[in-house]
């Protein structure tokens, strides 16, 4: 069988611009693989899941009847150890859930921070 004399080089062109076509896809083009993919809504999801929490987190320390003395507390501390108490007095901890959300303590914190 006899092929045509342009066949080489259009297969090779043909290789050459797949290559580049998946270098250029996953460099600049935003192409991420499935394993990226997930991880990406992975996080997306955990900071979605707090930032819709995060007013249930206020509204409880506005409920609690300790509410005062946890303030107090939360205003006295230093930053690397309010989320500590926010976990503490229950605050963070999500319906349904034993323990508290890390995320949605940092985010409490913030609005409380903001509130105060």
């Amino acid at each position: 069988m006899n092929l045509p004399d342009w066949t080489k080089p259009a297969l090779y062109g043909a290789g050459v611009g797949a290559i580049a076509l998946a270098v250029f896809g996953f460099a600049w083009g935003g192409w991420v693989t499935g394993g990226s993919a997930r991880d990406l809504a992975a996080k997306q999801s955990a900071a979605d899941v707090v930032s819709a929490l995060t007013p249930y987190c206020v509204q409880r320390s506005l409920d609690d009847p300790n509410a005062a003395a946890v303030l107090v507390e939360f205003n006295a501390a230093n930053a690397s150890s309010r989320r500590a108490i926010l976990e503490k007095a229950g605050w963070a901890t999500p319906l349904g859930s034993e323990v508290p959300n890390r995320g949605l303590a940092q985010s409490c914190q913030l609005a409380l921070q903001a509130g105060t």
